[in-house]
């Protein structure tokens, strides 16, 4: 049985789904998920989570991200990417330098509407799928932060009006809607037309897997030696052994007390929780009960 995670750099034109199919058929087991969509489109970072590390794929959803993203001013679709039908053409188009002073409009905390092509759901039902069938709902705007927006003068072709830019944002961003947002406050339309996720939370193109080279690895040798371990989505916690008293506890989803643990903490702080044998067990946290201080599981990732 495999555990850990692997971070696949996702094709072009298949579904997070299928790349979560073809690793079925790879590693031969069922037990496998992704941490956060990426549109057919879209390619590059997909964290896959096997094994008893599908419990940790939550809490990556909320980790920052950044993109890559090419878009083409003058054009509108109704999925705000290049594979949509044209709403709108427009050939006057706006400078360079009017391009990148609109950036600082985007950038900081903003509102955004989620498109009607996407998998946010209304009613029970996925917008993509009311919009399939004509149908437009309201839905509400989600607060997101955009972090930087930077535009790759080499890549762009401003006389095709074809610019690529580096975006970091918050969890839940549509960056096809921010391409659309950044065209209708330029007055002329934009539409994306090429998405590269480089990162989402600590994990990296540079760690990246194609679907080929995970095939090779598991006929050639061992798919293990690619895994990356659960705790190192919560690296930016404090790690704490355990006592062989403490582990039972935690096997049992007992509270543990701070007597079983090794150093001084405080309430209310997150941590990574090993075993006496290094081995990882849990996320925890640190509660009062009583006056004294305990370790109560968050998340449990040891074998049953």
């Amino acid at each position: 049985m495999h555990n850990g995670i692997i971070v696949v750099d996702k094709p072009c034109g298949i579904t997070s789904h299928k790349v979560i199919s073809e690793l079925r058929r790879i590693l031969g087991m069922r037990r496998i998920g992704h941490g956060g969509t990426l549109d057919p489109l879209a390619t590059g970072v997909l964290p896959v989570f096997v094994g008893r590390a599908t419990r940790a794929s939550s809490f990556i959803l909320n980790s920052d991200k950044s993109y890559i993203t090419t878009f083409k001013l003058g054009i509108t679709t109704d999925t705000q990417d290049i594979t949509g039908n044209i709403l709108s053409e427009n050939n006057n188009l706006p400078t360079e330098g009017e391009i990148s002073n609109i950036f600082d409009k985007f950038t900081g905390n903003l509102s955004q509407l989620p498109p009607m092509y996407s998998a946010v759901k209304v009613g029970g039902k996925k917008l993509y799928e009311l919009a399939r069938s004509g149908i437009e709902v309201e839905r509400d705007s989600r607060n997101i932060t955009i972090y930087s927006i930077d535009l790759d003068t080499n890549s762009s072709i401003p006389s095709e009006g074809i610019y690529t830019i580096a975006v970091s944002c918050s969890k839940g961003t549509y960056i096809r809607t921010l391409v659309h947002d950044i065209g209708q406050a330029l007055g002329c339309g934009a539409t994306l037309t090429d998405l590269r996720r480089t990162s989402t939370g600590p994990f990296n193109l540079g760690m990246a897997k194609t679907l080929d080279e995970i095939e090779d690895v598991s006929r050639n040798s061992s798919v293990d030696s690619i895994l990356i371990p659960v705790d190192e989505i919560f690296s930016e916690y404090p790690a704490l052994s355990l006592d062989l008293h403490g582990e039972r506890l935690c096997r049992n989803g007992a509270l543990i007390p701070v007597s079983s643990v090794s150093g001084q903490q405080k309430p209310g702080k997150m941590y990574r929780v090993y075993g006496p044998d290094g081995k990882f067990l849990m996320l925890g946290k640190t509660i009062k009960s009583n006056d004294d201080i305990y370790l109560k599981t968050v998340k449990n990732f040891f074998e049953v």
